[in-house]
């Protein structure tokens, strides 16, 4: 077993950085400062690889602190952006999940909190139980305002009201085990994914937005469930890895591609124009990062932006 690492006061980890790591610090000023409100694990546990020669510990000749901090800098700005655009996959979500069990089930909360509600398959079962008990939960809250009204008032919290203290990962769950009728009619508003691509995309879309949402590292994040083969992948001539694209599946790129099939192209429009300010303005602060190596690590293929090029059904 490895022995624990000393602790080591902020003077002292510039002298790592700068004599052991010889990373460049061209204000030492800003750097303890940097330190002292991000933490030296965080930023340089982080954020170095990139800056390492690979194989090796390393650094590449001349690398300073300030582009590891752009680097840092980058992702946080990289997450804001995609949270963003999550929420309003999010509030779109609650909007028509709420619509369409309304609409067949009623406003009662007896049914949201009835399993027959939902595809009770042995399958979904367990998936379901927890999701009622969640929902159930949901309705003895005294967290919100809104919530507290419609129980004292009524009695009663329609499902349109209580879905919005639901998280992305509850709506996702909601999804999944909601009759396929329901599905069905869902992904006809959206009218560019069918019931299983959008369960894919939720699954995937819940893993990044909890990234963003507890500012863990996004640019190189990857999930565990992969996305659908989208005509878009054939379509933008991704290359394959015998017979799996090699981009955009469990990468940051998939959740690209989820946006471009659940945003209207007009948001979409403005997210990747955002999108690519970010990695354009990171290109000129940082030296020892190539573009090639960036978009790499954040799993988009060279010619990422064409992505609207293409029609989406």
């Amino acid at each position: 077993m490895a022995k624990v690492k000393a602790f080591s006061d902020f003077e002292h980890q510039l002298y790592i950085l700068s004599s052991e790591k010889n990373i460049i610090i061209q204000d030492a000023d800003f750097a303890k400062n940097t330190l002292e409100r991000i933490g030296y694990f965080p930023l340089i546990g982080g954020y170095k690889h990139l800056f390492r020669i690979p194989f090796t510990k390393t650094y590449k000749s001349g690398t300073t602190f300030e582009e590891i901090v752009a680097l840092y800098d980058f992702d946080a700005n990289l997450r804001e952006l995609f949270f963003k655009y999550l929420l309003e996959i999010e509030r779109h979500l609650r909007s028509l999940i709420s619509y369409y069990f309304s609409e067949k089930y009623g406003e009662s909360q007896t049914a949201y909190l009835d399993v027959k509600n939902f595809n009770y398959t042995n399958r979904n079962k367990k998936t379901i139980i927890r999701l009622v008990g969640t929902l159930q939960h949901a309705t003895t809250t005294t967290d919100y305002a809104y919530i507290n009204h419609y129980r004292d008032s009524y009695g009663n919290i329609p499902l349109w009201v209580l879905v919005n203290v639901l998280t992305f990962g509850n709506l996702s769950k909601m999804y999944q085990v909601l009759p396929q009728t329901l599905q069905s009619k869902i992904c006809k508003s959206i009218k560019t994914v069918n019931p299983k691509q959008m369960g894919q995309f939720l699954s995937c879309l819940t893993k990044f937005r909890n990234v963003c949402a507890h500012g863990e590292r996004l640019f190189t994040y990857k999930t565990v469930d992969a996305i659908a083969d989208l005509p878009i992948h054939a379509k933008m001539h991704i290359p394959m890895d015998a017979e799996q694209y090699i981009y955009g599946k469990k990468d940051l790129f998939a959740a690209v591609i989820a946006f471009r099939y659940l945003l209207p192209k007009q948001e979409f429009c403005r997210f990747k124009r955002s999108l690519n300010k970010l990695i354009a303005d990171l290109n000129k602060s940082v030296v020892h990062i190539s573009e090639e190596e960036l978009l790499k690590q954040m799993g988009f293929p060279p010619n990422w932006k064409d992505i609207t090029r293409y029609r989406i059904p």
